[in-house]
């Protein structure tokens, strides 16, 4: 059996799952509603902050990038000036 089939699968015992959980559920309708409407709530708050907190990473690791890019650059400036003035006094002599 393919790995997509059992995951499928698994899927779907889930939602079946939480379908017959709602329908035999001992709250009333309106209760289960709620907690339905609050349990999809704070599911979407906690994707948001994982979002959040992936583009933040993602933020940090670019500018430290672009940072050591930038040093890495100013410094391979100072050395083809550094460079450049040595052969212009060798030149000289």
């Amino acid at each position: 059996m393919s790995t997509g089939r059992v995951i499928a699968g698994a899927l779907v015992g889930l939602a079946a799952g939480a379908i017959l959980g709602i329908l035999f559920a001992p709250d009333k309708g309106t209760e289960t509603r709620r907690k339905i409407g609050k349990k999809g709530k704070d599911t979407a708050d906690d994707l948001k902050s994982k979002y959040n907190e992936a583009v933040d990473t993602v933020s940090s690791k670019i500018e430290n990038w672009k940072s050591k890019g930038e040093h890495a650059l100013a410094e391979g400036a100072e050395f083809v000036d550094k460079t450049k003035s040595q052969l212009e006094t060798n030149l000289k002599s």
